[in-house]
């Protein structure tokens, strides 16, 4: 009994952390694109959850509907970023995030219980009061939605191009 409580203090722990490091992570970003993307892909994400689990699907296709162009472009936006981070493994890790992040979502309705849908379902009345792309990103980022952890990053990180041929690098292995 004494260890599953040690176990479970431990995971509330970690997971505090980790959604405590996320929200610092995500205020040192400021505002960049990626930052923006990250935010308005997971506020999506969480009105999809929302959405099914409360059995309101006609709202979430009117939000849809109502920023189609600016989730296009977030998505575009992820796009890069994914391909410029993981290069040719981007679309699986593309694909990878969004899934982490609907687990993410859906575990945490999950906790929440039979309250869950009185909790989410303001967020459809909040959204369809928008204007534009713009509100639409400041809300995503006020909401700090919740992200995994992994992803928790301003921009795709600089590639660095190896100077080295595959020539250069048998020499060198031949004289050692």
């Amino acid at each position: 009994m004494a260890s599953a409580f040690l176990r479970l203090a431990v995971a509330g722990t970690v997971f505090l952390g980790l959604s405590f490091g996320s929200v610092a992570s995500a205020a040192s970003c400021g505002r960049s694109p990626a930052r923006e993307a990250f935010d308005v892909q997971g506020l999506k994400s969480e009105l999809m959850v929302t959405a099914l689990s409360c059995k309101v699907q006609d709202r979430y296709n009117a939000f849809v509907g109502k920023f189609r162009s600016a989730l296009l472009a977030g998505e575009s936006e992820l796009n890069s970023y994914f391909r410029k981070t993981y290069g040719k493994s981007a679309q699986r890790e593309h694909d990878d995030y969004i899934t982490q992040l609907a687990n993410v979502q859906s575990e945490r309705g999950l906790q929440s219980g039979t309250i869950f849908c009185e909790q989410r379902l303001g967020m459809f009345d909040e959204v369809a009061a928008l204007d534009n792309a713009h509100d639409l990103s400041n809300y995503a980022q006020a909401k700090d939605i919740m992200q995994p952890a992994v992803y928790e990053t301003c921009a795709a990180p600089a590639v660095e191009k190896s100077t080295r041929t595959r020539r250069t690098t048998r020499r060198a292995v031949r004289k050692i």
